[in-house]
Parts: C-alpha cells; sequence; structure tokens
C-alpha cells in the first residue's frame, strides 16, 4: 500500500531569511531558516530556491531537523549540481522562498504498535547512506528513542549528532575504512527479526536493502531521491513504476513502500 499524499500537511510558500549556514565538510552543508508555517513531518521535504538566484526552478531538499519550540527548520544539502551549489552560497540574511511540507511521512506507514521506535518490544532499523541520513535523523527526532541506526558513507560521516543522542545502537561504515567498518552498509544492518525498516540513500543501497528484508520477511520503507521540477505532482518529472502503476515521488512519496518499487 502507498499512502496517500492527501494526509500531507497543508503546503505554504513563503519568502525566509536564512538564520545560518554552516559547512560540514567540502561538499555538505545545513541551512536553518525559521518557519512559521505547518509543522513538518519525518520525512517530507520542501522546494528552496534563492530569491535572488539564476536558476529559475526550486531544488527539493528533506527535512533535516525541527524544533518546534523555536519553530528552527533545518536541511542537509549535499552540493551535487548548480541548483545545490546556489543554496551553498547562502549567507546568513539572504532571502530563499520554501515551499512546504510536501510528501507524505514514514508515520503514514507505521503499524498500530509502533511507538518510539519498538512493536512489541523489538526495535526498528534506520539505515541511511550518505545525504540519506537527513530524513532519518528527522525520523529519530520524532521516534525519541527504542531504534538501531546503521549509517554508510563514502568517507568520514556527517549529520549524525541527533541520531547518535536517540539510538540505541549505532553502526557506521564508510566505503574507505576512514570511519567505522570498512564497506557498504546494507552488508552490516541486521534486519532480522525487525518490525520494520526505513531507509534512505543511493538507489544501489536501497535495493540491497529491501532485497535483505525481504529474504527476512520484514516490511521495508525507502524514501526516494528524484530529481524534481515542481514538487506538487503537476510535472510529472520524478515519475517511477511501482507494482501499482507510476507514481509521483513527490506527491505519492517521497516514501514507498520496497517491495512496490524493487
Amino acid at each position: 500500500m502507498i499512502a496517500s499524499p492527501a494526509t500531507a500537511s497543508p503546503r505554504r510558500c513563503l519568502v525566509r531569511p536564512l538564520l545560518a549556514r554552516i559547512d560540514l565538510n567540502a561538499a555538505v552543508f545545513r541551512l536553518d531558516f525559521e518557519w512559521p508555517g505547518q509543522a513538518p513531518g519525518a520525512g517530507q521535504f520542501f522546494m528552496i530556491k534563492v530569491q535572488r538566484g539564476a536558476l529559475f526552478l526550486p531544488r527539493p531538499v528533506s527535512v533535516y531537523r525541527w524544533d518546534g519550540a523555536s519553530r528552527r527548520l533545518s536541511f542537509l544539502v549535499l552540493k551535487k549540481g548548480r541548483g545545490t551549489a546556489e543554496l551553498g552560497q547562502l549567507e546568513a540574511g539572504e532571502a530563499a522562498a520554501l515551499t512546504g511540507p510536501l510528501g507524505n511521512r514514514w508515520g503514514d506507514f507505521f503499524p498500530p504498535e509502533f511507538r518510539g521506535g519498538t512493536a512489541g518490544g523489538v526495535k526498528a532499523a534506520l539505515v541511511g547512506g550518505g545525504i540519506g541520513i537527513a530524513p532519518l535523523s528527522a525520523l529519530g527526532d520524532e521516534l525519541g528513542g527504542g531504534f538501531d541506526l546503521y549509517a554508510g558513507f563514502r568517507s568520514g560521516s556527517f549529520g549524525l549528532e541527533s541520531l547518535r543522542e536517540k539510538a540505541d545502537a549505532l553502526v557506521i561504515a564508510s566505503e574507505d575504512g576512514t570511519e567505522g567498518c570498512r564497506g557498504r552498509i546494507p552488508d552490516f544492518a541486521d534486519y532480522r527479526g525487525r518490525p520494520l525498516v526505513c531507509a534512505c540513500g543511493p538507489l544501489p543501497m536501497l535495493r540491497a536493502v529491501a532485497e535483505k528484508c525481504r529474504a527476512a520477511g520484514v516490511p521495508c520503507y525507502v524514501s526516494m531521491e528524484n530529481l524534481m521540477a515542481c514538487g506538487v505532482g503537476a510535472c510529472l518529472g520524478c515519475t517511477v513504476q511501482t507494482t501499482g502503476g507510476n507514481r509521483r515521488v513527490c506527491a505519492d512519496g517521497p516514501i514507498f513502500p520496497a517491495e512496490a518499487l524493487f
């Protein structure tokens, strides 16, 4: 089953000044805004466009952190092309147009008995690869604990601050061996007996996680990272094939049951 986008929060488009840009390494940075609109749920995303920017289309970015008390909304961004590079040049006080929150939530798929990262006393597993750690961080904040985290990177790590505090167990893998286990994270995650697995990362990683979860008989839900133009389902540019027909990642996702995709 694919959760209906009708459950998503009402979206708004607001121009907001940047509170802070924090460079985590040469390719990854964090953007913080004050957001007066509807509170986003873990798994949702925003379309972001620099007001002074030269590019016409905004860029989709998953919610990384949400602090309801301060209304502080944070995004973790990987420089991939012109759009994300433009976001990386934002300075505090500069304006950007934020449209959201968009898409469905991880929680749309959780069974009634799932509470605080566990079901029947058994912990869920969160599996993230690279910038895919961002929506899992938002999920970790929402759950508050009771889960195991598996995080994979090409080199080193980033974006794990909140997750380190909340995860019952943390396993890190890096392809070059600079941090944690040497290798790719799907090979180090324990899927057996889990009530569910949530994953986000590169497509080959998601396929590997989905295959292992299928073999273990464990429900798996994945957050897709397709390129988007509109973010609201109008342009069909982010369409993916599922067992239920073509679906739009922005409007029908970005979270899908892995069995519908792989």
